[in-house]
């Protein structure tokens, strides 16, 4: 069985968690309630779940557990809330609510399967407990460092030239002196709605751009929603311009944490905004991981899973 053939998949429970700092996260549960506990981690940030990412996993195999990240989805609050306060969604914030998942879900280990973000956020999860990891599966891997954000904000420009023109160009003059991350984010807490806006649409316009080099890549139609690029474009930036709140290149220098956990890293060669090299780094630090470089990425995601080639 492979990702097409999984058919839809509804939620057998699911709820809201109380994590602390006012936040209450959504988390779902699919597939077998007696099969291998899988969770899977969202991209963005700030992007939540969706129902066609349940079907990644094998429904007759996985105990599938997928939730909202804080400030995004259907936890609350929102991150798009006029007095939105992101001091207490940080990266340490996140493994602290999959803990308190993991235990209100009464599971000793789990497979996790992360995705662009979640890729940095399942690698953080498992270097603080690799003991409650059976498995990684990450995917358009990144580790959100200053080097990786830098590439993102400026250097794939130089394959988008026309889009970074525009996307630098929304930034007013008087706040040009600092970098474009910070001008964005100081942008999208404005007073005026309208600025918010802007840099929301601005900023999601250039994520859309960068996205894939893939023929045909079509636009993302999330970014049709206001609501979705407001609480998107913050989370995005807040993240970003703190380098994901762990040490520079921690997670790469890190990656031996993980020896002795199976591991797939999984990119695609069209994937610009993840460059291959973070994959490649973290393959060469961790002994019992497998690096697969791919063109067709959700399918192929689906497709070892399923297989299980991996399994310990």
């Amino acid at each position: 069985m492979n990702g097409s053939e999984i058919p839809a998949i509804e939620p057998y429970d699911s709820g809201m968690l109380d994590v602390g700092d006012g936040h209450r996260v959504y988390w779902e549960c699919c597939g077998n309630p007696n099969g291998r506990p899988a969770l899977f981690l969202h991209g963005g940030p700030g992007s939540g779940c969706s129902a066609n990412q349940r079907r990644f996993f094998d429904p007759k195999r996985y105990r599938i557990v997928l939730f909202d990240q804080r400030g995004c989805g259907r936890s609350r609050p929102l991150a798009s809330a006029p007095d939105a306060d992101l001091s207490s969604n940080t990266t340490g914030h996140l493994i602290a609510d999959i803990e308190l998942l993991r235990e209100h879900q009464g599971i000793r280990r789990w497979t996790i399967l992360g995705l662009s973000w979640g890729s940095t956020l399942g690698l953080a999860y498992a270097q603080a407990y690799p003991d409650h990891v059976d498995a990684l599966v990450l995917a358009l891997v990144t580790t959100t460092s200053r080097r990786e954000v830098r590439w993102l904000i400026y250097d794939v420009g130089r394959i988008f030239p026309q889009e970074w023109d525009r996307f630098a160009a929304a930034v007013p003059a008087e706040m040009r002196d600092l970098s474009l991350v910070d001008a964005y984010a100081a942008l999208l807490f404005n007073s005026d709605p309208e600025v918010r806006e802007r840099a929301a649409s601005e900023w999601c316009r250039w994520e859309d751009a960068h996205v894939s080099l893939t023929p045909g890549h079509a636009p993302n139609t999330r970014f049709l929603d206001p609501e979705f690029r407001l609480r998107f474009s913050r989370l995005v930036t807040h993240y970003w311009r703190h380098a994901a709140f762990v040490e520079d290149e921690q997670l790469i220098r890190n990656a031996s944490l993980l020896s002795g956990i199976p591991g797939v890293l999984i990119h695609g060669r069209y994937d610009v905004s993840s460059p291959l090299e973070s994959a490649w780094r973290l393959s060469r630090r961790w002994a019992t991981s497998e690096l697969v470089f791919l063109v067709t990425l959700a399918m192929a995601v689906a497709m070892h899973l399923s297989q299980q080639s991996w399994r310990p």
